[in-house]
């Protein structure tokens, strides 16, 4: 698996259009994303590389080692990458609605994770609410679940 992330992410690799659901290129699109949002702050601290290891390995039922090596591969991939579009058009394309919700979900555990939310952060996840189709309503109630399951912060 790590391998077929790494040749990805060289732009080697080549996906059939049946290529699984969880697949390298759907975890390295949410990962980048994740990380991005992580680092919008300007600090990818501790509890944010803990939040992302824990809803990405959760998210695609990876290991520990497979949620570390994905997310060096993610964190690679959103410095190289100055622009959202190509994450997001992997998101909009393979996830159904509800994954994309979902994701934002995970987006907003992440703003979280360091007990506040920086405005960049905010402004992030609704442009990526915006690109993969999730509505604000949706993306609204996205954050309340995550709020309410870390005591309202």
């Amino acid at each position: 698996m790590i391998d077929r992330i790494t040749s990805l992410f060289r732009g080697r690799a080549e996906l059939a259009p049946d290529a699984g659901h969880d697949s390298a290129e759907m975890q390295l699109a949410a990962a980048a994303l994740l990380v991005e949002a992580a680092l919008m702050d300007h600090h990818f601290d501790d509890a944010e590389r803990a939040t992302v290891m824990t809803v990405i390995g959760r998210r695609f039922d990876l290991t520990e080692e497979e949620c570390a090596r994905l997310i060096v591969e993610a964190e690679a991939a959103a410095t190289d990458s100055h622009q959202l579009y190509r994450f997001t058009r992997v998101i909009k394309d393979r996830f159904t609605p509800e994954e994309r919700i979902e994701l934002v979900e995970m987006l907003w555990e992440v703003a979280y994770a360091d007990g506040e939310l920086h405005h960049f952060e905010d402004n992030l996840l609704r442009r990526i609410a915006g690109l993969i189709y999730v509505s604000d309503r949706d993306r609204g109630l996205a954050r309340k679940r995550v709020l309410a399951r870390a005591g309202g912060q």
